[in-house]
């Protein structure tokens, strides 16, 4: 007689749903059933009723069917609380045989099973018949995979499916135990698993069953045979004649290679994050990156799937990036496969985020394609998310302009009228019009025009620093913008947004137009108190008030305009907020800019040497470690010494100190080298070349100021107002950053 085994079907709770309602579950052994039956009889009350009876669709077993109908009664015998719920219990009869007595065993089954009632043992032995005589199909297992895998691929299913232990259970024993069997099994079983790995809600049924390594072992075993299959192929390629048997042979070799490989062109896998390390030791990425050699759009969607959720981890991002993946993916941009479209672009997307990677997409060539993909609306956003990470590199700014990105960023823009301007549209916008010729083909025909018509009818500031990118630009760009220089300077008002007004000054500050009267417009908008009153520390945000600085800057280029300035106040408020900002290179440039502007011309020029203290300062940051600062002050410092006497002997005198100190402390450190006497390792004593100044300076080594600023003479640093600014080393206008980098220029990060 066989040994029945009974186990309870349904998927374990959790723990609270016990000691809360512990009367509405039905316990896995009916031992403990009977127990709790008798020590709650008096508070519970419980009613089992028998459901349909059927064969497990895999296993030798029963499929009990049942409904319990429970309840917890009041102290006066009332219902005070009631619940239905169902469940299955599995009757497993693994030693059901054909020469087991079906009768015999169908009535131990019923007398061990309560759930079944006495009248139903002729259907129980018309089952455990049916079961003595089925046999296990691959046909039937595959249809029945097939089957629960259409139920897999709606995620509404899955909460479901995963209370079917026994099913999960029957489908990974098979992959585990026949997966060498059948190639299309054991692909279904892993799309299987592979639909629950997409929600982290269902990755402990992943790992429980252990299928990211049964897949690893599939994926292993079936490259490995490709390789042996494409090996054979090419030895009979080359040993076959034109003519005769051997390329017969050939043409039948042809085609077996090429069903085998229609078979085992459906091999994925699955795991968890648990699992990543694992999986990384045994080279899962080179794997899967190996597959994507294939045609078959099915197999491609999985390892792109795969590999799309792997790349999130940076040690799989850079297995990918030695593997040449993006080579490999470029490939399949664009493909009339939808959903493998969207998984490559989205893959692409994560590998963007690596500035190597990017460099990789612009090589293969996916620059104009991911442009051309910006019409589909299906794969517009994403594409348009791969172009920002692009277009991020200034390497790459220029690049766009062999490609339609231009005109159809500024098509978006028209269209989008009054609605509001999407994110990843936008940001590609402001990191292009960083780039001069990109500026030139957003300013073509009105492409300005439209682009200020609207930033100022929508107060948009994301579409003002578009502009204000644009307006740094030299060239045919900049004199456009005279047209719109009183409707930016009507936005500088205090009652205005700081954001706003930040983006409209800017651009303001870009417009270094020597046509310009800045005079003019100061005064018919009334910016002076405005300008005056943000030099105040802590007046506005650190941003705002740096770009007031290089607004001054700007104007003061203007003789009348300098004057202007000079008169209001502005140049105490300038060394106040230097004393304020002193640890900020960028401040102290601008601000020191504004100080030469000052001098350089001769209305201003007294003001700054005789009322201020400004000398002083640029005395003390005459060696300034930064490169920019010293550049400007030293230029500031030249005009100031050469039209007052006064402060050219103490800036001549500073400059002799400090370097006679550098001498001083080479001479020093020399001296002190008592192991190393000769700068050249040989016989001749060439110390004379960096300790002699061939009669010129005195043999104790001193020199006098008059000599150090006679030097300077010879060595071309004329002190010349209209040399002060060596045109080869510095652009005209305004300095560079004190950063190396405009501020105007920095790609636009907002996007997330």
């Amino acid at each position: 007689m066989s040994v029945v085994n009974t186990s309870d079907y349904r998927n374990s709770y959790p723990t609270h749903y016990f000691l809360q309602f512990p009367c509405l579950f039905i316990a896995r052994d009916q031992k403990y059933l009977m127990k709790n039956n008798n020590n709650k009889k008096k508070k519970k009350q419980k009613h089992l009723t028998a459901g349909s009876l059927d064969v497990h669709p895999t296993e030798k077993a029963l499929v009990v069917h049942y409904e319990v109908e429970a309840s917890i009664l009041g102290e006066g015998g009332g219902q005070m609380l009631g619940e239905r719920k169902e469940g299955q219990k599995i009757i497993r009869v693994k030693s059901l045989s054909p020469s087991t007595d079906v009768g015999a065993l169908a009535k131990k089954v019923v007398e061990e099973c309560k759930l079944i009632p006495a009248s139903r043992l002729p259907q129980v032995e018309q089952l455990l018949y049916y079961l003595q005589n089925r046999k296990s199909s691959p046909l039937s297992l595959f249809i029945g995979s097939a089957l629960i895998l259409q139920l897999a691929r709606n995620p509404d299913n899955l909460e479901e499916l995963l209370h079917n232990e026994a099913a999960l259970g029957a489908l990974a024993r098979v992959l585990r135990e026949d997966w060498k069997q059948s190639v299309e099994l054991a692909t279904i079983i892993i799309y299987i698993f592979f639909c629950f790995s997409s929600f982290s809600q269902f990755h402990g049924v992943v790992s429980h069953y252990k299928i990211g390594a049964l897949c690893m072992s599939v994926v292993e075993h079936e490259l490995k045979r490709h390789d042996v299959w494409r090996e054979e192929l090419r030895k009979k390629n080359k040993s076959a004649p034109e003519n005769g048997s051997l390329r017969r042979d050939q043409d039948k070799a042809m085609r077996k290679y090429q069903g085998l490989l229609a078979k085992q062109e459906q091999e994925e896998t699955t795991s968890d994050t648990r699992t990543e390390l694992k999986m990384r030791n045994k080279n899962i990425v080179g794997l899967l990156v190996k597959v994507l050699e294939r045609d078959d759009d099915e197999l491609l969607v999985l390892v792109v799937s795969f590999l799309k959720k792997l790349s999130i981890f940076l040690e799989n991002k850079n297995d990918m990036a030695e593997m040449d993946t993006v080579e490999r993916l470029a490939r399949l941009v664009p493909c009339d496969h939808d959903d493998l479209m969207n998984l490559t672009l989205r893959l692409l997307l994560n590998l963007s985020f690596d500035s190597g990677l990017r460099a990789k997409m612009v090589e293969v060539g996916l620059l104009p394609k991911l442009t051309a993909l910006m019409g589909d609306e299906n794969h517009r956003q994403v594409a348009m998310r791969i172009l920002y990470h692009i277009s991020i590199d200034d390497r790459f700014k220029a690049m766009f302009v062999y490609t339609d990105c231009i005109p159809q960023l500024m098509h978006m823009l028209y269209e989008h009228g009054e609605e509001d301007i999407e994110t990843e549209l936008i940001s590609i916008c402001i990191n292009l019009a960083a780039n001069k010729r990109n500026a030139q083909l957003m300013c073509e025909g009105n492409g300005l025009k439209m682009l200020m018509k609207r930033a100022l009818k929508m107060k948009d500031c994301l579409l003002m620093k578009m502009i204000r990118n644009i307006s740094q630009h030299d060239g045919p760009t900049k004199p456009i913008f005279i047209d719109y220089v009183g409707d930016l300077a009507a936005e500088i008002r205090a009652e205005e947004e700081e954001e706003w007004v930040l983006e409209c000054l800017g651009t303001l500050a870009n417009l270094t137009i020597p046509d310009l009267d800045w005079e003019l417009v100061l005064k018919e908008y009334n910016l002076v108190p405005y300008l005056k009153d943000r030099l105040k520390p802590g007046s506005a945000e650190d941003d705002l008030i740096l770009e007031v600085v290089i607004m001054i800057g700007t104007v003061s280029m203007d003789d009348a305009c300098a004057a202007m300035l000079a008169k209001s106040g502005i140049i105490p408020a300038l060394i106040e907020l230097l004393n304020a900002q002193q640890e900020d290179d960028e401040f102290v440039c601008q601000i020191v800019y504004v100080f030469y502007q000052m001098v350089f011309h001769q209305a201003t020029r007294d003001v700054i040497i005789k009322d201020t203290q400004a000398p002083a300062y640029l005395i003390d940051l005459m060696h300034d470690k930064n490169t920019e600062i010293r550049k400007v002050c030293d230029n500031t410092l030249d005009i100031i010494a050469e039209y007052d006497e006064e402060w050219g002997r103490k800036i001549q005198s500073e400059k002799f100190r400090f370097h006679n100190n550098q001498w001083l402390e080479m001479v020093e450190s020399r001296q002190a080298d008592d192991s190393e006497p000769y700068l050249y390792d040989n016989d001749n004593d060439r110390t004379d070349l960096f300790y002699s100044a061939d009669g010129i300076t005195p043999a104790d080594g001193s020199v006098s100021p008059d000599f150090f600023g006679d030097l300077q003479a010879q060595n071309g640093d004329s002190h010349h107002v209209g040399d002060v600014f060596d045109q080869t080393s510095s652009s005209p206008g305004r300095p560079a950053t004190a950063y190396g980098f405009r501020p105007d220029e920095q790609p636009f990060y907002q996007y997330t």
